[in-house]
């Protein structure tokens, strides 16, 4: 698979997984939520920390992706996540070799974790799936530039999410030097729309991921065709309007927020969050009600 020319046809959906009350996998709820997002023109969906995966029973693991399959359209390509412990990530690669998918992504584990022992940990997960990871780089310097490099080269990494949050986007030391070790066509901006265009345009990334994009994918779609035309007076008015909604998850936890979102959007019945994630007050859910609704609400003129 060309994994750099996928990722240019689309943004990566990084949505919930909906649940029922007694936390089954709700395959109707999913499937209206999967093809809402596909007809916003996206058609990638990348299961990861939004959706919980780091809790996932490796009892329901199977099922789960086979329900994902069943509800998406064959053009939609799904990806799901694996970890983030060692073990939980060697049983899901026994599940994964023999299933429709053609990459995972890693769940990042930094605690107790080494980088000899990250690289030794993530070849063993290749060689036992047969495929290659996506590798999520979340903390800065979690693996040197030259460990990337050298797994990419070695052919473990099918394409990598860069989610280092920074205060100046624009000032990235680790990015650039990741940029001198793997093709910048296989890193993806891996924090939503707000950085997005200054990856883009001035990083030269791939593309980006987007949790809010499962609210109103069209504007997402229109925010990647506009950098890719460099119609940045477009792009900016699309990021913007996604800004109130993802300044609430930045302030209060991304997957929380973004869960109560869908769920107060409409789209889909995500159902109850996974225990310990933790439920979010009153007050903030008016708050968030408000922001979808500006933005379920939002038209671009320029």
């Amino acid at each position: 698979m060309d994994f750099s020319q996928r990722i240019r046809n689309s943004v990566i959906a990084v949505p919930p997984l909906a649940r029922r009350e007694d936390l089954s996998f709700d395959a109707i709820e999913n499937g209206r939520l999967i093809r809402h997002i596909e007809e916003g023109g996206v058609s990638t969906l990348l299961y990861g920390g939004n959706a919980l995966f780091y809790h996932i029973r490796l009892s329901e693991y199977a099922d789960v992706l086979r329900g994902l399959l069943e509800q998406a359209s064959t053009d939609t390509w799904i990806i799901p996540s694996i970890g983030p412990a060692f073990g939980m990530m060697m049983d899901q690669a026994e599940i994964l070799r023999d299933m429709p998918f053609d990459t995972a992504m890693v769940l990042p584990q930094r605690e107790i974790a080494d980088e000899a022992g990250i690289i030794e940990g993530l070849k063993r997960v290749v060689d036992c799936m047969g495929k290659p990871i996506v590798l999520y780089l979340k903390f800065d310097r979690w693996l040197s530039p030259g460990a990337v490099g050298q797994l990419f080269a070695d052919g473990h990494i099918s394409w990598i999410k860069y989610a280092v949050v920074r205060d100046e986007p624009l000032k990235d030391p680790y990015l650039d030097e990741l940029l001198e070790q793997v093709p910048k066509e296989i890193l993806v901006s891996g924090m939503g729309e707000q950085p997005a265009i200054v990856h883009m345009r001035d990083f030269g990334l791939g593309g980006f991921t987007s949790g809010v994009v499962c609210v109103r994918p069209d504007l997402s779609a229109r925010l990647l065709d506009s950098i890719r035309d460099q119609h940045w007076e477009n792009a900016e008015a699309c990021r913007e309007s996604f800004r109130e909604l993802e300044d609430l998850r930045n302030a209060h936890s991304p997957i929380r927020v973004l869960h109560a979102a869908v769920q107060a959007s409409g789209i889909a019945k995500v159902g109850p969050i996974m225990p310990l994630a933790g439920k979010l007050e009153g007050n903030l859910l008016a708050s968030i009600e408000s922001a979808v609704q500006k933005l379920r609400n939002c038209t671009i003129t320029v």
